[in-house]
């Protein structure tokens, strides 16, 4: 991969603020022509540096106001339980963030809901469906900073 350099780094700086900007929106802010603004994307499309393009919605505004970090610690750590545990914790759209972790529990999740009521649903269809060793719940009382941009 190649290294980027400082306007590599502008574009994607800018990108992570606002992706919905215009390519000649773009080249203005990062003070490039169109075409030469146009050539740094697809060279950084193609190492791999932009990854799809998303739209970030307010959870609060769609009704998901309630937000826990789950960490579970698990006895099992076979390629098939392993298997079976990510294709379960997928299946369930709440969880928006999946992390297999290192320390005294093995995996951290991040689940959306309604409410309590909602997060218990999915909590129930998580450890109904596999064996789990310790299951603890911590519940978002306001998100200070959340999704953050990479620093660049």
């Amino acid at each position: 991969m190649k290294a980027i350099d400082y306007i590599d780094r502008a574009i994607l700086r800018t990108l992570q603020r606002d992706a919905s900007l215009s390519q000649r929106a773009l080249a203005e802010a990062v003070g490039l022509s169109q075409n030469a603004c146009w050539k740094r994307l697809s060279a950084l499309k193609k190492n791999g540096l932009l990854g799809q393009h998303t739209l970030r919605l307010d959870p609060a505004a769609l009704g998901l106001g309630f937000t826990a970090f789950v960490m579970v610690r698990t006895r099992h750590h076979d390629h098939d339980w392993l298997t079976r545990f990510r294709k379960l914790v997928l299946a369930i759209p709440n969880i928006t963030d999946f992390h297999r972790i290192a320390g005294e529990y093995d995996y951290l999740l991040k689940v959306v809901a309604h409410d309590m009521k909602d997060f218990d649903s999915v909590y129930r269809r998580l450890i109904e469906k596999i064996d789990l060793d310790t299951v603890t719940s911590h519940i978002v009382m306001e998100a200070i900073a959340d999704n953050r941009e990479l620093p660049l």
